[in-house]
């Protein structure tokens, strides 16, 4: 299993850098997450739109999932439009998204494919077990596994006692960490902060975390500092066009 980064960027995408995407592949299939603002561009150095085999959505908001709309437009008006995208995501939580287009456009483009949160389910050759994390929407946290690897993903998600089941064991903890040291007190049920990444990654006997979904203006440094007061494994903060193979 391999993991490309296509955006870190918590937020808003800023100069240079794009929110939440990642391309992770296994045995030739490829596994689009989180589609994010300004995600496009960036995969599109990869892979052609037409290659992407499936799309897995963590939750609703448009830094996780605004550039599933030009995907699909890339896909539809193509002169050879490829066979329709298998989306997976939430109930409801691409509704705003897909609204944005004309009634009926982008029908040929895609399969939505919903699930519940707390289920497990398979996307090509990977076994996708999810849980309800706390967000200000509804969130899904996934653990993908595949040749023996297994790949923990927060989305976005407060603390909990699920972080450590999600990422127990896992080769890559791929976490949210919008602060370095501490998250605002309004923020704080529905956000993480790389220390408490490290404490997270600690407690499940994570292999190696990655930062992610940074605040628009965090130094990487201040994050890895924070996380590894708290976790003494391998540490790094996503970052774009990064490609990492697990184990």
């Amino acid at each position: 299993m391999r993991m490309t980064v296509l955006g870190s960027c918590g937020a808003w995408p800023t100069a240079g850098r794009a929110c939440s995407g990642y391309l992770v592949e296994e045995d030739g299939f490829r596994l689009l997450i989180d589609p994010g603002y300004a995600t496009l561009p960036r995969l599109l150095r990869h892979v052609s739109a037409a290659g992407v085999d499936a799309v897995l959505v963590s939750h609703g908001h448009p830094d996780h999932c605004a550039d599933l709309n030009p995907l699909l437009r890339a896909r539809a008006l193509d002169a050879d439009p490829p066979p329709r995208l298998p989306v997976h995501a939430l109930p409801g939580a691409l509704d705003r998204v897909l609204a944005l287009d004309r009634p009926g456009m982008l029908d040929d483009a895609l399969v939505l494919r919903a699930f519940k949160a707390g289920g497990r389910f398979e996307i090509g050759p990977f076994t996708v077990d999810t849980w309800v994390l706390p967000h200000w929407v509804p969130n899904a946290g996934l653990r993908l596994t595949a040749g023996g690897r297994v790949l923990a993903y927060t989305g976005d998600s407060g603390p909990c006692r699920e972080l450590a089941e999600l990422a127990r064991d896992a080769d890559l903890f791929l976490a949210e960490a919008t602060h370095p040291e501490q998250v605002p007190a309004g923020d704080a049920r529905y956000l993480s902060s790389a220390r408490q990444a490290g404490e997270h990654a600690t407690a499940a006997g994570a292999g190696r975390l990655m930062l992610t979904h940074l605040w628009p203006g965090t130094l990487p440094v201040q994050a890895l500092e924070a996380a590894r007061r708290t976790y003494d494994g391998d540490v790094d903060v996503a970052r774009e066009d990064e490609t990492v193979r697990l184990g």
